[in-house]
């Protein structure tokens, strides 16, 4: 049968589709790689990985010609990857790294490995890697790349203070300043090509997290990432959408994510033998009623003994117009991990304090957190404490709740099994107990859950919540007020994830009960269609109801449109239009994509948000840009 290609997409979802992937070890620390993963029809997706896996960044680019080739025997792959991509240890006369390879059979559900890996590791675990020795007489040459840019672009809107047209120019420069440590400078930094955010429903009385997506701050951003973290298909009690002391997205982005202007700014960061390192310095302009501010971050973590590293980071915001104060965040930081993986001890401190507006100082917080995960081919058991003063204010990170000490459990097993369509079933149990800084209780979750894996690669979850709530406060929702006091309720949910294989698929969850004395039901999911692999058509959905005591009945809904068109590898076009209730709101981004030389591009893309209510244009950017990358 012939492979199947899911896509022609950069950075695709290769579980979508056959594949072959390579994972380099170039330092052989089982810690940090380069990965490839490659489709039949030539998309690749390109990522460098920390951490021994758990810390993946595919917005790195790199340089390589590669050629695919589909016959009646199945299909081969060819890729020339330069020296200069992978950074290694030029001085060494003999090379050894540490290597695995990956094919995927999609139609069969199944992956084969080069060095033989527990099906719950993710290829670039890197510590269960064979070894690639004998490499002689090379060299990663110079480094050096200097990347200009230029752009037009014609802005209106009523809340845009300037619909002048934009005549604009900046560059990047990277240098290997050693093989393992690398500078990266920027000026006038633009991000005009990056895609909007995806819409989101906030059903809850703390804040929405979202994700970065440009591209500076994506490469190595792992050697800045402080406080909780999730894993890939593992339950953790909490993830950097819980709290991340250091978040890049309070860096030239208003808290509604309208960008402010970045001068530039410069980073350091690599390795200097068992250590990693990472020193980031980004000044912002004053525009819109928003001081001007300078952010300097320096993270270091050492690996003092096999599978123990410690670290700390040191985060500094301050203004340097008139208008904000300062803040600063300190940090530290112990992991253990056992050599064959299975027990997994994290542990981080953190402390805030800064300085109001008119020079007075605020009052200052802790935040910690320790945890123990087992895993093993069976059995999943996982325990966490964590505390957050009231007063505990990362400036330049993301708490979702504060003043709280949370406890946290879970026991689980997943084994794989023979019955007819299922390939591995997960029960487990978990609970959530939140208490204020008192001990009072306020919210406790104990929760019951089925996953199911499906031989097809498809999944289903189901689960049951009970859950209690105090609230000190009255909040809103969608235009519905919840008032103080103690709430006790119950909630079902159900999820079906097809398999991404097939031409038609896509994703339903539904999730109804009880919600602050009243009721709620939620419905949503996406529909995938794929017409071969150059088009991809996602429709998506959120339907939120609520009914509260002496309330009238609120809606809050989400509504997507994504297509997207792949002529070829290198020329990509994408329209997204989102409409969202609770704004009324319609985002609209048209983006063009011409790659014309290897990591260099032409952008025509078009943004909107317009008020629907109003029918008027609130912002709309129209904007060309072209990048040209020059290698030395």
């Amino acid at each position: 049968l012939p492979p199947i290609i899911a896509t022609l997409q950069r950075d695709p979802n290769t579980r979508d589709g056959d594949a072959f992937g390579i994972t380099l070890d170039t330092f052989n620390d089982g810690k940090n790689s380069f990965a490839f993963f490659i489709n039949p029809g030539g998309a690749v997706r390109d990522a460098q990985t920390s951490d021994d896996g758990r810390v993946s960044n595919a917005e790195w680019e790199a340089i390589y010609d590669l050629e695919t080739r589909v016959h009646e025997g199945g299909w081969t792959v060819e890729m020339a990857i330069p020296w200069s991509t992978l950074r290694f240890d030029g001085s060494a006369e003999r090379q050894t790294w540490g290597l695995n390879l990956l094919r995927r059979i999609r139609r069969k559900n199944e992956d084969a490995t080069w060095a033989p890996m527990d099906r719950q590791w993710p290829l670039y675990t890197v510590s269960r890697a064979g070894r690639l020795e004998g490499i002689r007489g090379i060299q990663p040459g110079r480094n050096l790349y200097i990347k200009p840019y230029a752009l037009a672009g014609e802005p209106s809107g009523s809340l845009l203070t300037s619909t002048d047209t934009q005549l604009e120019g900046g560059l990047d420069l990277k240098y290997g300043v050693t093989p393992s440590l690398t500078l990266d400078l920027t000026f006038n930094t633009d991000f005009s090509q990056v895609e909007v955010d995806q819409q989101q429903v906030n059903l809850t009385r703390f804040s929405l997290f979202f994700p970065e997506k440009r591209e500076f701050f994506l490469e190595n951003a792992g050697i800045f990432q402080f406080g909780d973290q999730g894993t890939f298909r593992q339950r953790n009690g909490a993830t950097n959408r819980d709290f991340t002391l250091f978040h890049s997205r309070r860096i030239g982005l208003t808290p509604s994510g309208t960008p402010l202007p970045i001068l530039g700014g410069g980073r350091v960061s690599g390795a200097m033998g068992p250590v990693s390192v990472g020193v980031l310095n980004m000044q912002t302009q004053a525009e819109s009623g928003f001081a001007a501010e300078n952010f300097t971050v320096g993270r270091v973590r050492a690996e003092v003994a096999p599978g123990l590293d410690v670290g700390g980071i040191l985060i500094n915001r301050a203004a340097t117009s008139d208008g904000s104060g300062d803040n600063q965040s300190l940090g530290a930081d112990l992991n253990l991990q056992a050599a064959d993986g299975s027990l997994l001890i994290q542990s981080y401190l953190a402390g805030t304090r800064g300085t109001a507006s008119d020079g007075s100082e605020e009052a200052g917080g802790l935040a910690g957190r320790v945890s123990a995960a087992w895993r093993d081919p069976f059995w999943e058991v996982v325990g966490m404490y964590r505390h957050f003063d009231d007063d505990f204010s990362p400036g330049a990170g993301f708490v979702r709740r504060n003043g709280i000490r949370h406890g946290y459990g879970t026991v689980g097993i997943h084994p794989r099994v023979s019955w007819p369509g299922i390939q591995e079933l997960n029960p487990y149990v978990e609970t959530h107990y939140f208490a204020d800084q008192s001990g009072r209780l306020e919210t406790r979750e104990l929760a019951a859950g089925l996953d199911l894996d499906l031989t097809d690669g498809s999944m289903v979850q189901l689960g049951v919540k009970d859950q209690h709530e105090r609230v000190s406060e009255a909040f809103s929702v969608s235009g519905a007020s919840v008032p103080s006091g103690s709430y006790d309720f119950t909630e079902v949910s159900a999820q079906l994830q097809a398999s991404g294989a097939r031409p038609l698929s896509g994703r339903i969850n539904v999730t109804g009960g009880g919600y602050f004395g009243g009721n709620r039901f939620s419905v949503g999911g996406n529909v995938l269609g794929r017409l071969g692999p150059r088009v991809l058509l996602n429709l998506s959905a959120e339907h939120n109801r609520i009914d509260l005591p002496d309330q009238p009945q609120v809606t809050a809904d989400v509504y997507g449109a994504k297509l997207d068109g792949f002529f070829s590898t290198r020329f990509l076009t994408s329209a997204f239009v989102q409409y969202n209730q609770a704004t009324s709101e319609v985002i609209t981004n048209l983006r063009v994509n011409w790659i014309h030389a290897p990591l260099s591009n032409l952008y025509l893309v078009l943004t909107e948000r317009r008020d629907t209510a109003g029918d008027q244009v609130l912002q709309r950017w129209l904007t060309l840009k072209i990048t040209k990358l020059f290698s030395f």
